[in-house]
C-alpha cells in the first residue's frame, strides 16, 4: 500500500512530461504536414546526385 503513495505521483509527473512534450511538438509544427514526406519517397528522381564527374583523356580510351 505504501508503494500507491510513491507510484501515484510518479505516474502523474511522467503523464505531465507526455502532455507538455505533445503541446511542444503541436506548436512547433510536427504535426502540420504528415502526407507529404510519406510521398516524397515515391517520387522518381533522375537527376544525379553531386555534381556530374568530368571526363579526361584516361576516361574516354
Amino acid at each position: 500500500m505504501n508503494i500507491l503513495l510513491m507510484l501515484v505521483p510518479i505516474s502523474l509527473v511522467l503523464l505531465g512530461v507526455a502532455i507538455a512534450a505533445f503541446v511542444w511538438a503541436v506548436r512547433r509544427g510536427q504535426f502540420d504536414d504528415l502526407d507529404t514526406p510519406a510521398l516524397d519517397i515515391l517520387e522518381d528522381d533522375d537527376r544525379p546526385s553531386g555534381r556530374p564527374r568530368e571526363r579526361n583523356a584516361r576516361d574516354a580510351g
